[in-house]
């Protein structure tokens, strides 16, 4: 068990608010934009960009560097937020997004945006990508850590859990996924597509150590990342499975799938700032 100062908890609450606001901010500036999956994710994003990666922002090509892969690459915009807090680039590009000169795109495109390791748009491919690199970096003999986040509607892709069997039998526990588990995918809730649960029962079935937190408890998240990295030698890939809240913090945008993709207009923009502000302003404290 990790050690986590109370101070250091706070400030990473602090900054998954803080990517949350320049998240809605920049997807209202754009006018397009998947608000609902940015929020769920926040929490996420702040540990491991702001405590858990291994990342040089001035050196984004850095060989050791850890990687991130963002599967779900519609809720680029949180990640944005996150890179351009960590100083990947100027946070004045968040509000150019989706012009045709800016470094920032609509889904996640490393050949435009500093600080990403692979791009993103149609679902279910993140995981290959990441067990990819977790394959090569323990061919190479680097002593990095790859991470991969994917959604919970995403994974009803084949394609994931082909990923997840190729992981276990190569025994890379070099690779951590995590599932967004919000329970709401673009129309509906998840359940009523294809219901996946239990969903750690599959998982471990599959050959992986499986971690289930809840995603906007912020020593929780570090407790598991720290799980998965350092107490982690048995030879199986790491899934932590954060229960979240899609569109955190902002109530009327919590659970409802209207705000999967929606860019909010002036006014709702200024509404969900409000919630924001009251659910998560007050020094990193967060809602009861």
């Amino acid at each position: 068990m990790r050690r986590i100062p109370e101070q250091k908890i706070r400030e990473l609450e602090q900054t998954a608010y803080q990517i949350r606001t320049l998240a809605i901010e920049s997807i209202s500036a754009c006018e397009v934009g998947h608000p609902g999956g940015s929020l769920s994710q926040a929490d996420i994003l702040a540990a491991l960009y702001f405590d858990e990666l291994r990342i040089r922002p001035s050196d984004p090509n850095w060989e050791d560097r850890d990687r991130f892969i963002l599967s779900k690459a519609h809720t680029c915009h949180s990640l944005y937020s996150a890179l351009a807090l960590k100083g990947f680039f100027p946070k004045e590009e968040l509000f150019r997004g989706g012009h045709i000169k800016s470094v920032l795109q609509g889904h996640a495109d490393m050949k435009m945006t500093p600080g990403l390791d692979a791009s993103g748009g149609s679902l279910g491919q993140g995981l290959s990508i990441a067990a990819g690199m977790a394959w090569a970096a323990r061919k190479m003999r680097k002593d990095l850590h790859v991470y991969c986040l994917v959604g919970d509607g995403e994974c009803e892709e084949g394609q994931i859990w082909e990923a997840a069997m190729s992981a276990a039998h190569n025994k890379l526990d070099n690779l951590t996924c995590i599932v967004d588990y919000n329970k709401v995918q673009a129309k509906a809730w998840v359940y009523d597509e294809i219901n996946l649960d239990p969903l750690a029962d599959k998982w471990i079935s599959f050959g992986w150590q499986t971690v289930e937190i809840d995603g906007h408890d912020m020593e929780e998240i570090l407790q598991a990342f720290y799980t998965a990295r350092w107490m982690n030698r048995t030879g199986r890939p790491t899934v932590i499975i954060a229960h979240t809240v899609k569109g955190r913090g902002v109530p009327w945008m919590e659970f409802n799938p209207a705000w999967h993709t929606h860019a909010p207009n002036e006014e709702d923009k200024k509404r969900a700032l409000a919630d924001l502000e009251t659910s998560y302003g007050r020094c990193g404290e967060g809602r009861e």
